[in-house]
């Protein structure tokens, strides 16, 4: 039984970014995810793209796989995603109890909400939340591979590596927590450039290199810096899983859409 008075953020993505019919979204995320190569990495923090299944599904399962085998598998994700529909300052929290796919309601995580809210660059913008892409996506793919957890979504608007950093570190928990960043690559670029530019960024992102990881490189360029600022002092070891564009997985290749997936973990002795 539904709570009245509880506030949900219903998928505004379903039908258009990834199918709308829960028996068919099942099974879709899990032929994706058996058909992803397997890994034997347990991440405490993914990179992962956004757009429609059909483009960069592929890629995202080749990140979401990695947490088939966990044991125990996280509780906890805190989700970091551009914003593409509202001019955004900071970061901005959704202001409601619960995030929705057609898979079902996922908890927003309350002490993790308080944690951000301490900080001056966040605020509570439904609006910023509202029809972004770039978390839901990530739903499905999440609750086939983890079952039950809860979320602290963040929007990432215009925010300095310091204020994103902060973040980062405040919500970064234990082993029951995972860290998703959600960043696609180049833009509509001819097929050849935009691998060679997302093959530049990804060594970037493997190294690292924060000051030198501009906005055409990735759409999630503010959340990625601020993620690798705070996983650098961690002394974590990055993963580059998958590196393809649209023109590998659907669509002409006169101008495509970079994607890539990368997982970082504790570094190995």
């Amino acid at each position: 039984m539904k709570n009245p008075g509880k506030k949900c953020r219903p998928p505004s993505a379903a039908g258009t970014f990834y199918p709308a019919n829960p028996a068919e979204l099942s099974r879709r995320v899990d032929e994706l995810l058996a058909e992803a190569r397997r890994l034997s990495l347990r991440p405490q923090a993914l990179v992962v793209p956004h757009a429609g299944y059909q483009y960069s599904g592929p890629i995202a399962a080749s990140a979401y796989v990695t947490l088939s085998t966990l044991s125990p598998k996280p509780t906890r994700v805190v989700l970091f995603g551009p914003a593409h529909t509202v001019e955004l300052r900071g970061l901005a929290l959704p202001g409601c109890d619960a995030m929705a796919s057609p898979l079902g309601e996922v908890p927003i995580e309350i002490e993790g909400v308080r944690a951000a809210e301490a900080f001056p660059q966040v605020v509570v913008s439904s609006q910023a939340h509202a029809t972004e892409h770039s978390l839901e996506v990530q739903l499905p793919f999440l609750q086939r591979a983890l079952g039950d957890f809860a979320v602290v979504p963040l929007v990432v608007g215009r925010a300095s590596v310091h204020e994103v950093e902060e973040l980062v570190d405040a919500l970064w928990g234990g082993p029951e927590t995972l860290m998703i960043i959600s960043s696609d690559l180049s833009h509509y670029l001819p097929y050849e450039i935009c691998q060679a530019l997302d093959a530049k960024t990804a060594d970037r992102i493997l190294a690292f290199d924060t000051a030198h990881l501009e906005d055409e490189q990735a759409c999630g360029a503010y959340a990625l810096r601020g993620f690798l600022a705070s996983a650098k002092e961690r002394h974590l070891e990055g993963h580059l899983l998958d590196l393809r564009n649209s023109g590998d997985t659907a669509g002409d290749r006169s101008h495509v859409v970079g994607y890539g997936s990368f997982a970082f973990c504790a570094r190995s002795s």
